[in-house]
């Protein structure tokens, strides 16, 4: 049997409100918030104890989701700094088309958004750029333009 679909992407953060806020700000749409506890997590996640506050928020097309976890316990662990590199192993990003980078951009700064780089235009196809959003996860941003 092959893969159906990518049901979703995990992001653990620290500030579940200010993490809903800036996708919901992005043009993602809150699907919904749950407590998530009890045998059922901890055999799943491997934790002992697991007790978390998830977000889900989905694209508008309905394909594709993010799932954003606040962990209560056990406590979330720093990973170290939030401004790593792009080139660092098992850390990429999470990309996003958009119909407007810019625009983008701007209403995302008040949300924390800082630019990785810079927006960068690919032949005369897209712009492109990463920022920075909630916990230093990059968010990779793709603006077609023909």
């Amino acid at each position: 049997m092959a893969v159906q679909r990518m049901d979703n992407v995990g992001i653990v953060v620290d500030d579940l409100d200010a993490a809903i806020a800036f996708f919901v700000e992005l043009g993602m749409e809150l699907e919904g918030r749950a407590e998530v506890q009890g045998p059922f997590a901890d055999g799943c996640t491997g934790l002992e104890g697991t007790h978390c506050d998830i977000a889900m928020v989905r694209t508008p097309d309905g394909h594709s989701r993010l799932e954003l976890a606040k962990y209560r316990s056990p406590r979330a662990i720093d990973a170290g700094p939030r401004d790593r590199p792009h080139n660092i192993l098992g850390t990429h990003r999470v990309m996003f088309a958009v119909d407007d980078l810019e625009d983008t951009i701007a209403r995302l700064r008040p949300h924390g958004a800082e630019l990785v780089g810079e927006i960068a235009r690919f032949e005369d196809s897209y712009l492109l750029c990463y920022l920075r959003g909630p916990e230093g996860v990059i968010v990779g941003l793709a603006e077609q333009l023909s």
